[in-house]
């Protein structure tokens, strides 16, 4: 618990931080870890689940409320499309036009590798509508020509699963007007690095051929994100399909975690840097490469597809994401940083409870709908 007069996180997020982390064991045990992911789960909506060519993947398709007739990405935004205040995007031709280099265009998301706070995401819109009944058919549904989203989740790719992040995909899916992909890919220890990085590829390439003609975004949350990141680049240098954008939400890219916020947050703020660091040893094992398995130590981040870096706050990994978004639009791409103030590691898994959380989701299916159209 933090003192209330000093705590940077909003009393609601503070609250809801506690009552994770209350049930979240220490680093050590992945068996443990993996219960507690799963303890508040609840029964689940019935969800369509197919072979990827041999990866399990779960399927959603946007509600027919999100879009009636099946308009394009944002079809399903609560509110108006435009992304909140104090969000800019980071684009090398913004960045000349500022005056200043791609860092500084950072300056309206706060200060940073100071731990300073950056002015708050936008207001919150309308609750999540309800997602409709899943198409049983195993065909792509020709009513929704939005994009197509694969995912994959958190978990330090260690725990959590498809189940624990039903939630989101089916929020994504409503919000953008997108079908979600959420990939089911092998986690370690058992599997080491690059297993999981070899599914999300291999439903990334599999989307491609099943919804051709459709916008392809690669996404995930915290090592989800790593593996979003990583599809990326190897769909750029080994032929792949063509990926419209990526949605990279607190995403865990580089295994040093020597930034600022891994020192400033990294007790206190339910996901520690501890546990980041117990999860990278079990990614990697005694022989793997980090280099490797970190897109943010990529030597070269040209040619990538644009990409929304959404970062918590109050983050051990926030500083790691701001910095790729800078890279690569010093790479000359197109980044964006959405810096939500107040927030922890985790906080998007509660729509419908903290506005915060409705209002990233909001806005990154803004920004989506302005880069991955039909």
């Amino acid at each position: 618990m933090t003192n209330s007069l000093t705590d940077p996180l909003t009393p609601a997020a503070r609250a809801f931080c506690d009552a994770l982390t209350a049930g979240f064991p220490p680093p050590g045990d992945p068996a443990s870890l993996r219960a507690a992911a799963r303890a508040r789960l609840g029964e689940l909506p019935a969800a369509r689940e197919e072979l990827a060519d041999g990866v399990r993947v779960r399927i959603y398709e946007p509600p027919e409320a999100a879009g009636g007739s099946g308009g394009g990405p944002g079809r399903g935004l609560g509110h108006a499309g435009a992304v909140g205040a104090g969000v800019r995007d980071l684009g090398a031709a913004g960045a000349a036009d500022s005056g200043g280099g791609p860092g500084r265009d950072l300056g309206e998301t706060g200060p940073v590798g100071t731990g300073a706070r950056g002015p708050r995401s936008a207001a919150a819109g309308p609750g999540m509508q309800a997602p409709g009944a899943a198409s049983g058919t195993g065909t792509p549904d020709s009513r929704a020509p939005g994009p197509v989203i694969v995912f994959s989740h958190g978990g330090g790719w260690v725990l959590c699963d498809l189940d624990t992040h039903d939630r989101l995909c089916r929020a994504l899916a409503a919000r953008v007007g997108a079908t979600v992909v959420s990939v089911d890919y092998r986690r370690a220890p058992e599997h080491r690095h690059p297993a999981a990085e070899d599914d999300a590829c291999t439903v990334t390439w599999w989307a491609a051929r099943r919804y051709p003609g459709r916008p392809l975004v690669v996404a995930g949350d915290s090592s989800g994100g790593n593996l979003a990141a990583a599809t990326a680049l190897r769909a750029r240098d080994r032929g792949g399909p063509e990926i419209a954008a990526q949605l990279l939400i607190y995403p865990a890219l580089d295994h040093r975690l020597d930034g600022v916020s891994a020192e400033a947050y990294a007790e206190g703020f339910f996901h520690t840097t501890a546990h980041m660091r117990w999860y990278w040893q079990q990614y990697l094992g005694p022989h793997g490469d980090p280099v490797a398995a970190s897109p943010g130590l990529a030597a070269d981040l040209s040619g990538l597809p644009p990409a929304l870096v959404v970062v918590a706050d109050c983050d051990p990994l926030r500083d790691e994401g701001v910095a790729y978004a800078r890279r690569l639009s010093a790479a000359g791409g197109r980044a964006a940083v959405h810096v939500h103030t107040g927030m922890f590691h985790g906080f998007l898994g509660a729509t419908g409870v903290l506005p915060e959380a409705d209002a990233a989701l909001d806005s990154a299916a803004a920004w989506l709908a302005g880069v991955a159209r039909p």
